[in-house]
């Protein structure tokens, strides 16, 4: 399993990497393993302002849906439109190509909060 240690990591399993200004988000390869095959992902805040843990879409796998939660506070920028065609690039490519949403942070300080690599993966076990 991959952790990258250039994300900060949320116990709900997303994880952000900040890009300048604006940061992406996406779901860890743990959370795409636990769900397995991804068949859809749905995005309906693009434009929003949402606060840190609100939900911003769901994703869903052959036997469930889950919410996503946005890791920090922050204006959704972009939806990744390649997963309207191929969602199982969350699957592939988690980390890359699968990222979810481009956000612009309201609150860079609450990256603090959030998990490291080694402690996401104490996390999980």
């Amino acid at each position: 399993m991959n952790f990258p240690t250039d994300l900060k990591y949320t116990r709900d399993h997303e994880w952000i990497r900040v890009e300048g200004e604006t940061a992406r988000v996406g779901v860890t390869d743990y959370a795409q393993s636990e769900l397995g095959e991804i068949v859809y992902v749905d995005v309906t805040t693009e434009g929003e302002t949402l606060n840190r843990e609100d939900v911003f879409g769901s994703i869903e796998a052959v036997k469930t849906v889950s919410d996503l939660f946005l890791p920090v506070s922050g204006e959704v920028l972009e939806f990744n439109r390649e997963l309207e065609e191929t969602p199982e690039l969350v699957n592939t490519s988690p980390y890359q190509d699968g990222w979810l949403i481009r956000i612009k942070p309201s609150d860079p300080s609450e990256l603090d909060a959030l998990l490291s690599a080694e402690a996401y993966q104490q996390l999980i076990g």
